[in-house]
């Protein structure tokens, strides 16, 4: 393994190890084991001269600022001319060598390097002037922050946020209007941010693509690399001092062809944006002697992929609703090859593009992938018009409103109560601590909920009655529908504690639903009557948590829920054995790795049972911390010997009970 590689190993095994131990209260190596680590890092860093992003030999700190300073750049950074015809890059090559390389989606960047360390970082901007984001550019996931070469050295790269990244982002993001459009919004936003903590958690990567300049340095015997006249040999040179680099291929007239098709295969899995190529030529001097036009350098050119477009009909629209009340077109239609796969539906937004496209059941449209990636109607042929758009929602019969946001008219649901703008509540219903039921994720939820399939908790139990539709829908099949339906029959047997913090109590989770079961023996019926002073006396429930429980059992329509849930639910009866709430009162803190329980929320909940309730920090509170290594260093261990708090193990713990 060379040097960067086992770098990048090292800079991964510490980080999660960090994470784990800082974040999630475990630890997945010892401090002896970490150090060693550590100490193999540093002593790589210090002889590769080479310190890459995310390091935990530097700390990055971070850093808000009231605005984004601009600088113009030394030399202006042109756009470049376009084609979208194969046969016009390989006569472009002249009987040259070139670079064919990915032409990234994201923002492009200019970094400064001096006596080894990122001095500057600089947007695109407009080409002539771009804004200063060097602490930004210092939280980039992959990008080194000190390199090898001790000279002043200037590249251009593109920062970018690869598609699954994007998709993480944007599940965590409630309000459909809220989420980001696409990576190269958010990556250009994130770049740009005045907070680089901002900037830190949103994964950006640097990708470079071409050096600027590279000038020798004070350092004794070192001077310029000789690149020899080659464009390949400066992207090595970039590889070298820890940068990662663009994909690229050499070509010439005989090979362009083939490595086009290589790309163009590869971009249906390609997971950084990318919305064509570029290709170089490798000879730098030629390149040079070339000039410029006005607009463009004449040493490179763009390549953008031709579209596929077809032909088609318009079957329907369908109307989605969201959780944000707006009700969102789905063109549906008949089903063409696009891109190798194959295509029957393509979002058209809002009510404006509709009536922009005139579109109409019936009408021939034709339609295409962007970036080879998103489907969407380039035209419509025919043109019948917009009829039909619905005066109730899909999902819960309300009334509908079209109204406009900033000129642009969409269609919105008006009944508060809509299930689709609740969906958060049916996915807490599912999670692992409630109902538990696998194949329910908010993304299906959402889709059932606007289908119609679904507009109580107890539709759930019911879904059989629409298993055709269901197996018909995109990313559903028999087998995903009969995972799903042996789910849900799994998920009738519960325990009391669960159902009740499925329900979505303000502040009730489940280790309060324990508590209240408990102190009500399991009495469905007396927890329901239950008033709020009964309630805050409970050791651990409160005045708050007490209004909040019994002014949800207040309202009819939540005691219909739950009686239509209880027809379908099998509750196991925990009945509460005084003899055995032997740790009432006492707070427990559960640390490092376990060996007699399969992991700490089986001891929690064990804890739970007795009485006992389980945090996650020490403090004067704390009754125990259990930790098998009562010897350790950790955080946990120095606070409970300031605070005199008793450390215990395991076998400690298990003969309390």
């Amino acid at each position: 393994m060379d040097q960067i590689a086992k770098m990048k190993e090292l800079i991964s095994r510490l980080q999660e190890a960090a994470k784990a131990y800082y974040a999630e209260d475990r630890e997945i190596m010892s401090n002896y084991e970490y150090d060693a680590l550590y100490d193999e890092l540093t002593a790589l860093e210090q002889e590769t001269g080479m310190t890459l992003a995310g390091s935990p030999t530097v700390t990055v700190g971070y850093e808000a600022v009231e605005e984004l300073p601009k600088e113009a750049h030394e030399s202006p950074m042109l756009s470049l001319a376009k084609t979208k015809e194969r046969e016009e890059l390989r006569d472009w090559l002249q009987g040259k060598d070139a670079i064919l390389s990915w032409k990234l989606d994201g923002l492009t960047i200019v970094l400064t390097y001096v006596e080894g360390k990122l001095a500057k970082a600089v947007t695109r901007g407009n080409g002539e002037v771009g804004e200063v984001i060097t602490n930004n550019a210092r939280t980039f996931t992959n990008l080194p922050l000190q390199i090898p070469f001790q000279g002043e050295l200037v590249l251009r790269g593109e920062a970018v946020i690869t598609y699954s990244d994007f998709e993480k982002i944007n599940e965590e993001i409630p309000e459909a209007e809220a989420k980001y459009k696409n990576p190269r919004n958010l990556c250009s936003g994130s770049v740009r941010q005045l907070n680089n903590e901002i900037t830190a958690k949103r994964k950006v990567r640097f990708l470079a693509f071409s050096l600027v300049t590279c000038k020798s340095g004070k350092a004794e015997g070192e001077s310029k690399p000789d690149f020899e006249n080659s464009r390949e040999k400066q992207l090595e040179f970039l590889e070298k001092q820890g940068f990662e680099v663009v994909e690229s291929k050499k070509v010439n007239a005989d090979t362009i062809l083939d490595a086009i098709e290589y790309f163009a295969k590869k971009i249906e899995t390609y997971d950084i944006p990318s919305d064509g190529l570029v290709l170089a030529y490798c000879d730098l001097e030629y390149g040079k002697s070339l000039g410029r036009t006005s607009k463009f350098p004449r040493d490179s050119i763009a390549f953008k992929w031709a579209d596929e477009i077809r032909e088609t009909t318009l079957k329907e629209i369908e109307w989605s609703p969201s959780r944000t009340g707006l009700i969102n077109p789905v063109a549906i239609f008949e089903p063409v090859e696009l891109e190798g796969t194959t295509v029957s539906r393509a979002s058209v937004h809002n009510i404006s593009i509709m009536k922009a496209l005139e579109l109409g059941i019936g009408d021939r449209i034709t339609v295409y992938k962007a970036n080879m990636i998103i489907p969407q109607i380039a035209e419509n042929l025919t043109r019948s018009g917009v009829k039909d758009i619905p005066n109730t929602c899909p999902a819960c019969g309300g009334e509908t409103h079209i109204q406009k946001v900033n000129e642009v008219e969409v269609l919105t649901c008006t009944n508060e109560d809509c299930q689709a703008k609740k969906i958060k509540s049916f996915t807490l219903f599912v999670s692992r601590d409630a109902l538990n039921i696998d194949g329910l994720s908010e993304a299906t939820l959402e889709k059932f909920i606007g289908k119609g399939f679904i507009h109580n908790f107890s539709d759930i139990f019911h879904l059989d009655r629409y298993k055709d539709e269901i197996t018909q829908l995109e990313g559903f099949g028999e087998k995903s529908y009969k995972n799903l339906a042996e789910s849900i029959e799994k998920a009738r047997n519960t325990t009391l504690p669960r159902l009740i913090y499925g329900l979505g109590i303000a502040g009730i989770g489940l280790a309060n639903a324990k508590v209240i079961c408990r102190h009500y023996d399991y009495d469905i019926e007396a927890m329901k009557k239950a008033d709020k002073e009964e309630l805050s006396e409970i050791d651990g429930i409160g005045e708050v948590l007490g209004e909040a429980f019994s002014s949800y059992f207040a309202k009819e329509e939540n005691q219909k829920q739950l009686q239509a849930l209880l027809k379908e639910l099998k509750i196991e009866k925990q009945p509460a054995n005084e003899e055995e709430q032997n740790l009432s009162g006492m707070v427990f803190v559960i640390t490092g790795s376990l060996e007699h329980f399969t992991n700490r929320n089986e001891m929690k909940e064990l804890i739970e049972e007795r009485g006992g309730k389980v945090t996650g920090s020490v403090t004067g509170k704390t009754t125990y911390l259990i930790n098998n290594d009562i010897s350790s260093n950790s955080g946990k261990n120095k606070k409970a010997k300031e605070l005199e708090i008793p450390i215990i193990s395991e076998e400690d713990f298990l003969k309390m009970l």
